[in-house]
């Protein structure tokens, strides 16, 4: 029985002492069960003058006396540990009571919710609170606040149906990260909304850390009516809320429920997310060659600083609602997007395309076809073209706020512009014109383009036709290929005439180099041939002088000699002269005498003939007798053995009806007719006139006789 009795006396000790054990990671709240002070007041959930309940004070780790189990009734509950990098949201179940515009609790000076009655007795209301904990242990009474942490929810010995509500709230802060504090500016922060890439140029991208955090506060006092962002806070007597880490300063400073103007940059932010979320966007990227003109939805009206010449809207100073006068230059900007837009305007040259299924990096053109034409001549081809274009970046506000934006621009205006141009020109010119004279046609609607486009504060680089491409094929033939393929025909043919010609260049400038070639490889002996020549040349003049010397002696000589035999041959050719002509007067005067003597002889002869002819009566008898005589002295016989007559009558013969031979016979033989021939062609007269041609022979015989006639005085013939 000893031994019960040492076993049972301490612990009845231990029990009628009302000792207590609180482990060091625990802490232990105590419930009073009775107490002679009374109940707690109704809607208090926690004693802080003695009454029965959850008290205030809290037991820490060791041994506690006067504890009686009877009276007390000690919870021990884990101490709070909020992680490194992590936050801990309290709510509280006690508390005053939160107005209709509050929705968080306001924070109170109680050591990080550690001193329960430093927090009730300083007015701390109930309910989810605005305060939060950092990384740590904290020792909380959780008969009075519900910690909730990313990986436990600490809601103490009060069970209730709220419980399932505790989960619930940790689901939603670890769906939006509020257990972790907010990342602007690292690569491990993820914009919630990026840019467009469409309309981000060529080599624009923003870097992943290049972001900013919008804040939307859900405390406080609501915005002004007509505005959709809180303005900024600014700070005042050096009290900041510190980029909304101080919920309390931030709306002591007058700063309002809604999304934020102001934005959180590059930074570490613990932030309450039940008070305020934060949505991460990228930076507002403005690359080279481009200005952004930004639209604001935020602040005051402006006044407007375009004039009255321009009616397409407003334009006002920077930090006004509207359209800014002054664009923005190419940068980084932490701008909120639910405050402002920002449209990029290029301000280097750029193109747009025309073509069906291309476009440029910008994407500007990716809504843009080839142009379908009809030309003068029934050609239906489809035009691509580009073009290029350049916008002042001081008039870039102008142009954003005429249009919107630059594909706005460039829907309704550019393209309405050039498809009706560039069809009004195919409608007066021929297709083969569009082909060979692009040139002009390109510089005529840049010409034209720049004008109408000028309008519009754009400037018209250049137009830049692409070929004609057909639409519809004419039995499998591309009609506009034909006219191309005839091109190039023309072409070669041009070609090949140049390319003859330069052929021929080249025959002729390697001939040169052949010569060139051949002399310098022969240079030596040329060289000395030249040399040679000069040499012989020079013995040349030398003997052609000793000649020309020696040629002038023997001409000298020559000259004399000829001077001599040329006075000897005259002498002796007027010796002979004069001696020839001694002949010839001797030869002329023994000439003339002996054709005296014939012509005296002749005429004699001729005298007797005439005699004779007289006496007859008819020269055709003498002529007859002078006939006979003669065959009368031919050994030839007179009858031939075979004699042919020919004949006619007088008709057929075409003798004259009349005349002296009218009474001859009409049959003549061809004998007796070539006698009467014969003696009138040597009497020289006509055998039927015979009176005349007597006449005619003594006429002549007179003449001779007078011709002839000797005279004593005549001259030589050489002298008359």
């Amino acid at each position: 029985m000893l031994w019960i009795f040492v076993i049972v006396m301490p612990l009845l000790i231990v029990w009628l002492a009302g000792l207590r054990y609180i482990p060091h990671n625990k802490v232990g709240v105590v419930e009073k069960m009775w107490s002679t002070s009374g109940s707690l007041a109704e809607g208090r959930i926690l004693a802080l003058n003695g009454e029965a309940g959850f008290q205030a004070d809290l037991l820490r780790g060791g041994l506690h006396l006067f504890y009686f189990p009877w009276q007390y009734r000690i919870h021990k509950q884990p101490l709070v540990v909020v992680a490194e990098s992590r936050i801990g949201y309290v709510y509280a179940r006690d508390g005053a009571p939160l107005p209709p515009t509050q929705t968080l609790g306001h924070v109170v000076a109680c050591n990080h919710f550690q001193d329960a009655a430093g927090f009730l007795r300083g007015a701390g209301q109930r309910g989810r609170q605005r305060a939060i904990l950092r990384e740590g242990v904290y020792a909380l009474n959780l008969a009075l606040f519900v910690v909730i942490t990313e990986d436990q929810v600490y809601a103490g010995p009060i069970h209730e149906q709220q419980d399932s509500q505790y989960v619930d709230w940790q689901s939603e802060l670890t769906a939006v990260g509020g257990f972790t504090p907010v990342v602007v500016g690292h690569s491990s922060s993820h914009a919630r909304s990026a840019p467009d890439a469409s309309a981000q140029p060529s080599g624009a991208a923003i870097a992943p850390e290049d972001t900013i955090g919008v804040v939307t506060v859900h405390d406080g006092a609501p915005i002004e009516p007509g505005e959709i962002i809180a303005p900024d806070v600014a700070a005042q007597d050096g009290r900041d809320h510190n980029y909304f880490q101080d919920p309390e300063a931030f709306l002591a400073l007058g700063g309002r429920r809604g999304k934020q103007l102001q934005v959180l940059t590059d930074g570490t932010f613990f932030l309450n997310r039940w008070f305020a979320t934060v949505e991460v966007h990228a930076k507002t990227l403005i690359p080279i060659g481009y200005v952004g003109v930004v639209v604001s939805y935020y602040g005051s009206r402006g006044a407007d600083v375009t004039g009255e010449a321009f009616r397409y809207g407003e334009q006002v100073d920077a930090g006004r609602r509207g359209v800014w006068k002054r664009a923005l230059a190419p940068g980084k900007y932490p701008l909120n997007p639910y405050a402002m837009k920002v449209e990029l305007v290029p301000t280097v040259n750029f193109v747009l395309r025309w073509i069906t299924g291309q476009a440029e990096s910008h994407q500007y053109d990716k809504d843009l076809t080839s142009i379908d034409l009809i030309t003068a001549d029934g050609y239906e081809p489809v035009l691509p073209l580009s073009l290029v274009l350049h916008i002042d970046y001081e008039k870039a506000p102008s142009v954003i706020q005429r249009f919107g934006d630059v594909r706005r621009l460039i829907s309704q205006t550019l393209d309405p512009i050039l498809s009706a141009y560039f069809r009004d020109v195919a409608q007066s010119s021929h297709m083969l014109d569009l082909l060979t004279q692009r040139e002009d046609i390109q510089r005529r609607a840049t010409q034209e383009l720049g004008r109408r486009f000028s309008e519009y504060d754009i400037n018209c680089i250049a137009v830049l036709i692409g070929r004609p491409e057909s639409k519809v094929l004419q039995g499998g033939v591309d009609p506009i290929e034909k006219l191309f393929d005839q091109l190039r025909q023309r072409r070669l043919a041009e070609e090949q005439k140049e390319t003859y010609a330069k052929q021929e260049q080249a025959a002729l400038r390697l001939k040169t180099l052949n010569d060139a070639q051949a002399t310098a490889a022969k240079q030596t002996e040329l060289t000395q041939t030249r040399i040679d020549v000069e040499v012989a040349g020079n013995r040349g003049e030398a003997q052609l002088a000793e000649a020309r010397r020696l040629a002038e002696r023997d001409v000298v000589r020559a000259g004399a000699e000829s001077r001599t035999r040329e006075l000897l041959a005259a002498a002796d050719g007027r010796a002979k002269e004069l001696l020839g002509e001694g002949e010839g007067r001797s030869r002329e005067a023994v000439g003339r005498g002996e054709a005296a003597r014939i012509a005296q002889t002749g005429l004699a002869e001729a005298a007797v003939f005439l005699q004779k002819v007289r006496a007859y009566g008819d020269s055709r008898l003498f002529a007859l007798n002078l006939v006979s005589e003669q065959f009368a002295k031919s050994a030839q016989p007179l009858v031939p053995e075979r004699l042919f007559v020919l004949g006619a009558s007088g008709a057929d013969s075409g003798a004259p009806a009349g005349g002296a031979n009218a009474a001859a016979p009409v049959n003549a033989n061809v004998f007796s007719q070539l006698a009467a021939l014969l003696l009138a062609e040597r009497a020289g007269f006509a055998a039927e006139d015979g009176a005349r041609g007597v006449a005619e022979l003594e006429k002549l015989a007179a003449e001779l006789v007078e011709r002839y006639k000797p005279s004593t005085g005549d001259k030589p013939a050489s002298q008359a």
